[in-house]
């Protein structure tokens, strides 16, 4: 009778494995002792305890642990959450396995850029802020940014003005962006040294040259009528005939009832909730993502929908199938809530300068968000951690 492997023999064994699951699953050789690396960390949170006797919690427990390390790289956060994938999934495969929306957790450790339209009116430098923070963050390298920087007295007033009217933060980037792309057209030269002219020779441009559809070209022209109109009180003067993209005729395509069905059962956890919401609920996509615990009316089974489109208010119904995975999820993200206020962390943006008004509110439970990003960011302005 052979005598028993040691807890060497058995520990070189579960290694040799790993690895090969490491290679069977893509994983290159090169970032292989960094995948084991995030499971040596794993185990040394989890001492004295077999990986069998694991479950769930401890694996969500220790994700959202380590998504408050401001210090780790988006792709380090990923790596981490792929290596545990590998462990419990496809080397051990507990039966639990499933329960853990890996998929969310990948994305969720994602780091918002400031220009994120969740997060960017309340990052977004106006005025000597903006070539402060441009010239702070690197980000010249960039003729879009050289741009930004040299006229944002004229983008300031633009924001401003789309700001005033209460246009939706995707219109303001869209605005913006157009803009930048004339300045950038004419040799960076002031708009209000450009007139009608200027106008049409950039809209032929990107209907003769750049070949876009007619609604990208008609999106252009929205944008600089908005400029020379609101921002510099020069309107344009009727801009006559001038070469527009054609506007194809299709069809559009819909999926059918039993199609959108088949697609959101497709996917698990936390987007399969966010999923039937856009699709029961008939919510915008920003508007999914930026829901707060207060807007959700569980007793009537509706959504109070804040500041949509237009800045108006507005109620869906909340389909009934997802209240208690919604329910479900809320739990979870309560106890990551108040996890955070232990550490001391400010709590949640809140817009329209609420916050000075009610100065407790960010630490208030049903002000947070139904759908909070794993990771933690800084107000640029106040320097809090969020």
């Amino acid at each position: 009778m052979s005598a028993s492997p040691s807890f060497d023999e058995r520990v070189s064994r579960f290694w040799d494995r790993y690895l090969a699951e490491l290679g069977q699953n893509g994983v290159k050789s090169s970032a292989a002792r960094w995948y084991v690396l995030r499971v040596e960390e794993y185990l040394k949170a989890h001492k004295g305890r077999k990986l069998l006797d694991h479950r769930t919690d401890d694996v969500v427990s220790y994700l959202q642990a380590v998504g408050r390390d401001r210090r780790l790289e988006t792709w380090q956060m990923t790596q981490i959450v792929h290596a545990l994938q590998l462990l419990f999934a496809n080397l051990l495969a507990v039966p639990w396995h499933g329960e853990i929306d890996w998929d969310y957790w990948k994305s969720a450790f994602r780091e918002l850029q400031p220009e994120h339209p969740t997060v960017a009116r309340q990052n977004r430098p106006l005025g000597e802020a903006a070539k402060t923070a441009v010239r702070r963050e690197k980000r010249r390298d960039t003729a879009r940014d050289v741009i930004r920087e040299e006229h944002s007295d004229v983008l300031e007033r633009l924001l401003t003005e789309i700001r005033r009217r209460h246009y939706s933060i995707r219109t303001e980037q869209v605005y913006e962006s157009w803009v930048c792309r004339f300045i950038g057209f004419h040799k960076n030269a002031p708009p209000r040294e450009l007139g009608k002219e200027a106008v049409i020779a950039f809209l032929e441009y990107l209907a003769v040259q750049r070949n876009v559809a007619a609604s990208t070209q008609n999106q252009a022209l929205n944008a600089l009528v908005f400029l020379y109109k609101q921002v510099l009180d020069v309107p344009l003067e009727d801009l006559g005939d001038f070469a527009r993209a054609k506007r194809p005729k299709r069809l559009p395509v819909v999926l059918s009832q039993s199609e959108a069905k088949a697609l959101i059962e497709s996917l698990t956890g936390t987007t399969q909730i966010m999923a039937g919401l856009l699709y029961g609920s008939g919510l915008r996509l920003m508007e999914c993502v930026r829901l707060r615990v207060a807007d959700v009316d569980f007793d009537y089974q509706q959504i109070v929908v804040r500041n949509a489109k237009g800045d108006k208010d507005r109620v869906v119904p909340l389909p009934h199938r997802l209240i208690d995975p919604l329910r479900a999820h809320l739990v979870t993200v309560k106890a990551l809530f108040e996890q955070d206020q232990q550490q001391g962390i400010a709590g949640v943006y809140l817009p329209n300068a609420l916050s000075r008004k009610y100065p407790n509110a960010p630490r208030e439970w049903i002000w947070q968000h139904v759908f909070p990003s794993a990771r933690l960011s800084v107000d640029p302005r106040s320097g809090q951690v969020r």
